[in-house]
């Protein structure tokens, strides 16, 4: 680990002016450290963030839910509300990383974790978006737990968030303050950056932009699904994952939201597929449409071929269970 000076915001103004160039913000630096102690990040200064007043959750105007940025996975997973109305998200949280890890991981910084690629890790390997314009070797190398979808030729790299997946599917929106101390809203989709030519730039984050909430809209009614597909049976990366939240009206399809991992360089929404299973009645050929729209783009690199058959599986059981638990 290369020597970085420290500072611990006492503001979020403050924490916004400190976080310039070659500085970076640290929570619970479950991911940032390690990338820290292997030489793949090395910022000139880190920010400690963890003073400030970002630690609530609160039911808002509407019936909606304010999640405050530095939230620990824990605590947002065994919240009241969370469970009894957004079970979807407690159950994502909970099929990731251990305990120790959940309990100090925080809201924002799950949204922003970086990549597992080997090649990113590895700072022998050319790897563009540790270092733009270098190349991407996990192309045509060891490329299993890669994208097939949303990639380019400048990267293949997935997203690794349980989180984000179950916020995506929920129609999540994330808060924004900046250096001036303006404060902004996005979804969720929109926050995210797909590789293109600049696989470095993984977010519409700023130079001084400070991640202060995220925001669920009020809970609809429907079947919540989390299923992840994975090598081992705890503590590992989602080799697939189907985030759902399905309602059944008069033996139809009334309404659907689905989001998927470990497909792409972000948590995959499609609205077409919720539109070809709206006003629809459930079936296996119906399921397998939606898949075909899914992976209609769907490209693999040879070790990571298995995905596209796995993730047409996986959607179709998901949407099994969702349809027939609530006819």
């Amino acid at each position: 680990m290369r020597d970085f000076d420290y500072a611990r915001a006492g503001s979020r103004s403050d924490a916004t002016a400190r976080a310039g160039a070659g500085a970076q913000i640290i929570a619970g630096g479950t991911n940032l450290l390690d990338l820290m102690k292997l030489e793949v990040m090395a910022p000139e200064a880190v920010v400690d963030i963890t003073r400030l007043d970002l630690h609530e959750i609160s039911v808002v105007e509407g019936g909606g839910l304010r999640i405050g940025a530095l939230v620990t996975n824990s605590d947002l997973a065994a919240h009241d509300v969370v469970r009894r109305d957004y079970a979807l998200l407690s159950r994502a949280l909970l099929s990731g990383a251990t305990g120790q890890l959940r309990n100090k991981a925080t809201t924002g910084g799950n949204l922003l974790q970086r990549t597992r690629c080997f090649y990113f890790y590895d700072t022998a390997m050319p790897c563009n978006k540790r270092d733009p314009g270098s190349g991407c070797h996990a192309r045509d190398g060891f490329n299993r737990i890669l994208a097939v979808l949303g990639t380019s030729d400048h990267c293949i790299a997935t997203h690794p968030s349980d989180m984000a997946v179950a916020l995506m599917a929920l129609g999540a929106s994330v808060e924004i303050e900046d250096a001036a101390g303006d404060v902004r809203q996005m979804p969720l989709n929109d926050f995210y950056r797909l590789p293109g030519d600049t696989p470095h730039i993984e977010t519409v984050l700023e130079q001084g932009d400070l991640i202060t909430a995220v925001l669920l809209p009020k809970p609809v009614a429907g079947r919540q699904i989390y299923r992840k597909v994975r090598d081992r049976s705890s503590y590992a990366f989602a080799l697939v994952s189907v985030a759902a939240v399905v309602r059944m009206e008069d033996g139809k399809i009334a309404s659907a939201a689905l989001a998927f991992g470990g497909l792409a360089p972000k948590p995959w929404r499609n609205a077409k597929v919720e539109s070809a299973l709206t006003g629809k009645v459930p079936s296996d050929d119906l399921f397998g449409q939606a898949a075909d729209i899914l992976l209609a783009d769907a490209v693999g690199f040879g070790a990571n071929d298995f995905k596209i058959p796995l993730a047409r599986r996986t959607l179709r059981a998901v949407l099994r269970q969702a349809t027939e638990a609530t006819q």
